[in-house]
């Protein structure tokens, strides 16, 4: 299929990738506990948004500087702990923010903005490019006729398969938080956290070698 080669065994594995929590699963987990399935969904388009970014670059060969030139790395890497950071100590803020009164909600985000910080999160994270020139082109036939196209296919069907486990894990996320009755402090509490986990991994990032 247009140059491909063990195409289920790619399907299987980038469904047990995408399974694996990273920052994309838990920004979508934080929007849909805290604002329902809706947020959660357009995290999820945008976080989708953001693989086709590197699917493309990868294919285009403009990922393959971030693997050759240290620099390049290193500036994206800075850019991408930063941001991860940002959005953490945003979260550690709503909490203390809204810590006098006991039942004011997390702060509700915009759908854009939600968009905008999903698509920011898996972009400016340089270890998903490097993943992508790592993992993909193993299931690229040696004679495939063109394997730009056959990366850019096979990048479709990763992001098809990473959103439909992201959109169920929003539904599940969303329906657990509304089932549990989960009120404005928890809900304060559990942005709070998210928050901390964020920044944590930012730090984790911004320490990372290739």
């Amino acid at each position: 299929m247009a140059g491909t080669q063990h195409l289920w065994l790619f399907i299987v594995s980038g469904l047990l990738l995408n399974i694996t929590p990273g920052p994309d699963s838990l920004f979508i987990m934080a929007r849909s506990a805290t604002q329902g399935w809706r947020a959660g969904f357009v995290a999820c388009w945008g976080v989708g948004s953001g693989v086709f970014v590197h699917v493309f670059a990868a294919a285009l060969g403009l990922s393959a500087l971030l693997a050759t030139s240290a620099t390049a790395f290193a500036v994206v890497k800075v850019i991408g702990a930063a941001y991860l950071v940002w959005i953490g100590i945003g979260m550690l803020r709503a909490r203390g923010e809204a810590a006098q009164a006991v039942d004011v909600a997390p702060r509700v985000l915009r759908y854009r903005d939600i968009f905008r910080q999903g698509f920011l999160t898996n972009v400016l994270n340089p270890k998903v490019a490097l993943f992508f020139l790592a993992f993909v082109p193993q299931f690229i036939a040696p004679d495939a006729p063109s394997k730009p196209l056959a990366f850019i296919v096979l990048g479709a069907i990763f992001d098809i398969n990473g959103m439909l486990w992201c959109h169920a894990l929003a539904l599940f996320t969303a329906f657990a938080s509304r089932r549990l009755n989960v009120d404005a402090a928890v809900g304060r509490w559990l942005n709070r956290t998210m928050g901390a986990v964020f920044v944590a991994l930012g730090a984790k990032l911004a320490l990372a070698s290739r």
